[in-house]
This record gives C-alpha cells, sequence and structure tokens, in this order.
C-alpha cells in the first residue's frame, strides 16, 4: 500500500511517519518509480554565487494529493508551477515527519534547473519525544537519523531538506541539535552533488520553541551548523537590518519567510508580497515563499493560469532569474497538464491530464503593462498540453516587437540550428512576420560567420532561414517543412565566432509600416536551438535494455 494506490494498483509516492519508519527504511524493488529520472540541469549564475536567492515552500492541503501519481493522472485544473526561471530552491513541505517530495516535482523542477527539498518536521508532543529518542540519545542514535535521511535523499536523486523543529527540547537534546544539523549537512554533502541543509526558525539554544523572525544569537548556533537559516513569518524591518548584520558574509543564505497567506501579523501577503520582498532585497536578503498556492487555493481553479501570471508577475522585478547554460535547449512549452493532448497540432486525445513528469523547460513570462502580455493557452498546442500565447501591441511607427523567451549564457558553438512553429491568430494573422533573434554578449570580438564580416555593435543577429533542412538532418529537422493544422513552420542556421550566447527572442514584425497601433495574438508552438555538431554525431548505442514491473492489459 506504500507504494501503489490501493484502488487503482497505480505507483504512487509517499512519504514515512515516525522514527521507527525512518530507521527501518531500506531501498525497495518496488520504489524505483520513485527515482528521479531527471538530472538536475546546470543553471547560470550557480546557485551559490553571491546574489539573493528565493526559495519557495510549497504546503497544499497535507501534500500528496494528485501529484502522488507518479505516472499522471486526470485531473481536471490542477496545480502547477512553472515560473521554474524566477526561483532557486523549491521545497516540498507536509506535516509527516519524513517528507519525500513525489517525484513529478523533482522531475519538472530538475529539467529547469531548480534543486528539490524534502522536509523532516517534528512537532507536538510526538515530536518531543522522537526528539528525545534521537537526540538526546546521543552520537550513535542522531547519526543513524542523519544517515537515513541522507541516503533518502541519494536514493531517490532529490537535493536535500528541510529541518523544522517545532517541540520543546531537553537539555540533553538541544545540546546534540548542532552536532546532528553538521553531521547530517557533511553527509547530504557528500552522497549528493550540490546538496542543501537549510534550517526552520523554530527552537531557540535553550531548547525553548520560540519563532524569532530573524537571525539572532538565541539561534544562530543551528544557522552555522547548516547551509541557511528559513525565518518566520511575523518579521518587522528592524529584524532585517539585525540578520543582515549578524550574517555577515553569509546574508544570503538567509531565506526570510514570506506567508503567501498573510497570517499573524506581517508585512504583505496576497496580491501584496512584493511589499515583502522589497523589503527583503533592501537589506541584500534571500526570500522564503511560503505556500504560493494561494492563488490556486483562495482564487479558485478556474482563472488559476491568469492568476498565476498576475501573482508571479508582480514579484518578477524582486526576482534574480537563471539562465539556461547548454544545449540543446528543446521545448513544447507544456505546463505537465491540459484538457487535451497534442501531437503534431492535432488533438489527439481530448480529457484532462496531469503529470508533472511531462513538463518541458519553461521560458520567462514577460510582461509589460498594456503592450505584452505572456501566457499558457491550452485550447491549442502542437506538442503535448499547452503552447505559450504572446498578445502584443506594437505600437504607432514602430515596426516589431521583441518578446524575450530565454536568457542563456554559454558559449555559442560554431554552428547552430534553430526551429520555430507557430500560429498567428487574429482578424490579419498575415500582417505579421515572425522570427527568431539571438543576441550575444560579448559584441568587441565576436563575428557572424566568415572572418570578413563586422561584429555587431549591440550583438543581436537573425539567423539564416533555411527553406529545406540540410541533408543528413532531414528527418531530425522534419519540422522545416512539416507545419500543420495551421502551424507555420521555420527552420534556421547561424554560424558564430567567439561568441557568447545572451538571449533568445521572438520578434513579431509588421509587414507594412503603420502610423496605427496594431495589436497581435502568436502562440508558439515549439522552439528548438541546437549546436550542429552534436547533432551530426551518431548518438551512443544502448546496450542491455531491462524491463520490470510490467502490467499486461
Amino acid at each position: 500500500a506504500r507504494y501503489f494506490d490501493t484502488k487503482t494498483t497505480e505507483p504512487i509516492s509517499f512519504f514515512l511517519s515516525g522514527l521507527e519508519e525512518l530507521l527501518a527504511w531500506q531501498p525497495n524493488s518496488n520504489d524505483e518509480f520513485n527515482v528521479s529520472a531527471v538530472p538536475l540541469a546546470k543553471r547560470q549564475p550557480p546557485l551559490l554565487s553571491r546574489r539573493p536567492r528565493t526559495l519557495v515552500c510549497h504546503d497544499m492541503r497535507g501534500g500528496y494529493l494528485e501529484d502522488r501519481f507518479i505516472q499522471g493522472s486526470a485531473t481536471r485544473n490542477p496545480y502547477v508551477f512553472y515560473h521554474w526561471r524566477y526561483i532557486d530552491i523549491f521545497v516540498y513541505f507536509s506535516h509527516h515527519t519524513v517528507t519525500i517530495p513525489p517525484v513529478v516535482w523533482t522531475n519538472a523542477a530538475h529539467r529547469n534547473s531548480v534543486p528539490v527539498l524534502g522536509t523532516f518536521i517534528t512537532e507536538w508532543t510526538d515530536g518531543e519525544k522522537l526528539c528525545e529518542a534521537f537526540l538526546a540519545g546521543g552520537e550513535e542514535a542522531y547519526g543513524a537519523v542523519a544517515e537515513q535521511l541522507a541516503r533518502i535523499a541519494q536514493h531517490y536523486r532529490f537535493d536535500g531538506w528541510l529541518v523544522n523543529i517545532e517541540n520543546t527540547l531537553s537539555a540533553a537534546a538541544v545540546g546534540n541539535l548542532p552536532l546532528f544539523l553538521r553531521d547530517l549537512t557533511a553527509r547530504v554533502h557528500s552522497v549528493v552533488p550540490g546538496g542543501l541543509v537549510i534550517w526552520y526558525d523554530s527552537v531557540l539554544k535553550s531548547g525553548t520553541l520560540k519563532w524569532q523572525n530573524e537571525l539572532n544569537d538565541e539561534n544562530r548556533m543551528f544557522f552555522d551548523a547548516c547551509d541557511g537559516l528559513f525565518t518566520n513569518y511575523n518579521w518587522k524591518e528592524e529584524q532585517l537590518e539585525r540578520t543582515q548584520r549578524l550574517a555577515g558574509p553569509r546574508q544570503n543564505d538567509v531565506y526570510v519567510g514570506v506567508d503567501v497567506f498573510a497570517r499573524g501579523d506581517v508585512i504583505g501577503g496576497g496580491f501584496d508580497t512584493d511589499k515583502s520582498l522589497r523589503l527583503i532585497r533592501q537589506y541584500g536578503l534571500s526570500a522564503a515563499i511560503f505556500a504560493p498556492g494561494w492563488v490556486y487555493e483562495h482564487l479558485g481553479k478556474e482563472n488559476f493560469l491568469q492568476n498565476e501570471n498576475r501573482f508571479w508577475g508582480s514579484l518578477a522585478e524582486y526576482l534574480p532569474t537563471h539562465s539556461i547554460c547548454t544545449l540543446p535547449l528543446t521545448t513544447s512549452f507544456s505546463l505537465g497538464m491540459g484538457n487535451s493532448t497534442f501531437l503534431d497540432g492535432k488533438d489527439e486525445e481530448s480529457g484532462p491530464w496531469y503529470d508533472l513528469s511531462a513538463q518541458d523547460i519553461q521560458p520567462l513570462y514577460p510582461e509589460h503593462q498594456g503592450t505584452l502580455n505572456t501566457s499558457c493557452c491550452l485550447q491549442d498546442a502542437w506538442c503535448g498540453g499547452s503552447s505559450l500565447q504572446l498578445q502584443g501591441t506594437i505600437p504607432p511607427g514602430e515596426e516589431r516587437m521583441a518578446v524575450r523567451l530565454f536568457s542563456l549564457q554559454m558559449p555559442a558553438p560554431p554552428k547552430l540550428f534553430l526551429t520555430l512553429l507557430y500560429k498567428l491568430e487574429g482578424p490579419q494573422p498575415d500582417d505579421f512576420t515572425v522570427a527568431l533573434e539571438v543576441t550575444t554578449s560579448d559584441s568587441g570580438i565576436c563575428f557572424e560567420g566568415n572572418p570578413t564580416s563586422l561584429p555587431e555593435p549591440n550583438g543581436r543577429y537573425y539567423p539564416r532561414f533555411l527553406p529545406a533542412p540540410p541533408p543528413g538532418l532531414a528527418k531530425l529537422l522534419a519540422a522545416c517543412h512539416r507545419g500543420s493544422h495551421g502551424w507555420t513552420s521555420r527552420c534556421y542556421e547561424l554560424e558564430l565566432q567567439d561568441c557568447s550566447l545572451r538571449d533568445l527572442s521572438v520578434i513579431v514584425s509588421r509587414q507594412q509600416p503603420s502610423l496605427q497601433e496594431t495589436s497581435f495574438t502568436c502562440l508558439l508552438g515549439e522552439v528548438r536551438v541546437l549546436d550542429t555538431a552534436s547533432v551530426a554525431a551518431s548518438p551512443p548505442q544502448v546496450h542491455s535494455v531491462t524491463a520490470s514491473q510490467l502490467w499486461w492489459q
């Protein structure tokens, strides 16, 4: 029953309750479904760069809802998160002792360069007993718990733990707590590349349970023993000031808590969350956004995607984004949900589905008040469940609008292939053209193609349109001429020398100059950026394939 749903027999994600279950845990052939299949994608700048970070703590109705179905479910209007470019760490939270993040979340986050933490929590009188058993017992007892937690993260391939001790501790237990945190942090670092352990602001060095809403001498010993502190939510500005002073060079390791439900005495939650973030960033501190599922739970699931874009759009100026730094980059913008399943622009199967493991690499969601809106369209897609909808207005006298989809940070290979699938909607789709633009960051030394061409002063390059794919790549780049069901397909080539890629944008231009403003709606179905050299190389042969856990129907 732990590994499979008793009603449907489908594999499910699970948690562990109590110390006995944790200490008894062993890897098991039934739980291979729960091992993340997506390695954590690299990003720039790296997570531990010196800049404020953003942590999201997902807490929704006790957790393990429809997201527990590892192979998806037919859920209508589910909760999804897709603003991955704007956040740095994702924590899956529940009130079970050991919250192992459902693997669908780890897969979606990793594909978008975001590490995922589980939660180890003790609370109330049961928590006191549990802590007494493993913390007051000395090195052997707490070492066994630290080892199991590290092994679990390593086995399921998520990235570490949020530790939340929300109960009073005896003198013996609190004396061993920093030693336990050091031990856990060291073990996680040694078996999980880039692993993290973050401490929640709860117990004090005296063993009293008293939330501080800041870093101070009462809780600093726990901060010193791990990778970060997640503060409680009821802080005031002077506490941010004191926290910044005390944290010194580790100010980015303090994640100041912001409860989106705005419980208690807080600066701002809901659509005023930006007020809290503005203050936190003034002091150079990181932020921990707790329960952003408020958008879904409080405002309802009907207009969820619209409200979600509004919520994250209101915070965007306080959220440093991270860039993609590896190729190939390929995405159909799928959210990991839909009301239909599309393939090659055709609605293959009607009916709701939800599977975050099938979520694609997500773009930036740029908003410019009144002139551009970027959103998800579930009514039409090239592949998966959704496409990316750009609605914009080109002002009078201007010819074009650039929409930045991805920020990139990597050396450009000598030759790139790019493909684009799009659909123009609205009264006069023929009034517009759509193309891709690549910008580079070191325009002084960077050249396009042959050495006789001059550097672009602003680093903007328009890849050369290819009417047909080059020989040898016809199969892979079938997209060059396979537009169908109203989708237009384009194939491009770009040769660069000594360049670093910076942005990938889509450009919507008018065919005719005009003194009126013109509005457009463009759906993007797929974008690919490929390094020609690796595309042309033959893929490695696969050997010794085995299959297990088969269910014949």
